[in-house]
């Protein structure tokens, strides 16, 4: 079986005073020498949901060469009903996919207005359904919020409310891999058999300590996945490498934690 390769870029933030253009048109032409198979954008498109800012989203976008491209809104889409614009240009706010041995689902975990996050009891049911309706080495949940406290980003507020329901669940569908955006930090952890890998901002300067904006690029196979940053204008570094069968894996800890390290 082939690798199948993703490319996760969240928090564009299209609008901001902190949005470089220079940053997204070099991610998206790096993005475009790839082979992949799937484009992941994991939120906060734009920075406070206004239509123009999403015409400006629509537009880079647009540039992207994969046939293939999930996207969720993030709590800055959300702001002013930007949730509407969102459906309009962007489809539904949930999405799944199931090709090559690989099975995503996406799902909005935004309120409107708010900064924080939930997914919801309502939605357990639907997500293990998905899950389970195809048979798969690898399953990835995707979502904006984070599931866990990221180290190092200062007084944590906005975890998802219902985030000991929603890993309760997703070890309920033997998911492996949860990817995630929002606080502008990559960061990765092991929980017992779940591994959740969060995202930096792909395209502005609004960072914490000594991050740098970067995204991420997962490669997978049946024996192993490999998680990497990549940085706009640089190399990539290994975020995180797991065997999906076993959950044996190898992370270099001086890779992380850039927020906290003096």
């Amino acid at each position: 079986m082939s690798t199948f390769t993703i490319a996760q870029i969240s928090d564009l933030h299209c609008g901001s005073p902190h949005f470089v253009p220079s940053l997204l048109d070099r991610a998206l032409v790096e993005i475009n020498d790839l082979a992949l198979d799937l484009v992941i954008v994991s939120g906060d498109l734009t920075n406070d949901g206004l239509r123009g800012e999403y015409n400006s989203a629509r537009a880079y976008l647009d540039r992207v060469e994969c046939e293939r491209m999930l996207v969720i809104p993030g709590n800055h889409d959300s702001r002013n009903v930007g949730y509407v614009h969102f459906e309009e240009l962007f489809g539904e706010r949930r999405s799944e996919l199931h090709a090559g041995g690989v099975s995503i689902v996406a799902v909005d975990s935004t309120e409107p207005d708010l900064d924080h996050g939930v997914i919801g009891r309502g939605r357990y049911g639907w997500i293990e359904e998905r899950f389970g309706s195809t048979e798969a080495y690898l399953r990835i949940f995707v979502l904006h919020h984070h599931l866990l406290p990221v180290p190092g980003t200062g007084r944590e507020r906005n975890v998802v409310h219902d985030a000991g329901d929603t890993l309760e669940c997703l070890q309920r569908a033997d998911v492996h891999l949860v990817l995630s955006g929002h606080k502008h930090v990559p960061y990765a952890w092991r929980l017992e058999n779940l591994f959740v890998v969060n995202a930096g901002t792909v395209s502005t300067t609004r960072l914490r300590g000594k991050t740098k904006p970067c995204y991420n690029v997962v490669e997978a196979s049946p024996e192993r996945v490999t998680v990497y940053r990549k940085f706009p204008f640089h190399d990539r570094e290994t975020l995180v490498s797991f065997d999906p069968s076993t959950s044996e894996f190898r992370k270099d800890p001086s890779l992380l934690g850039e927020t906290t390290r003096g």
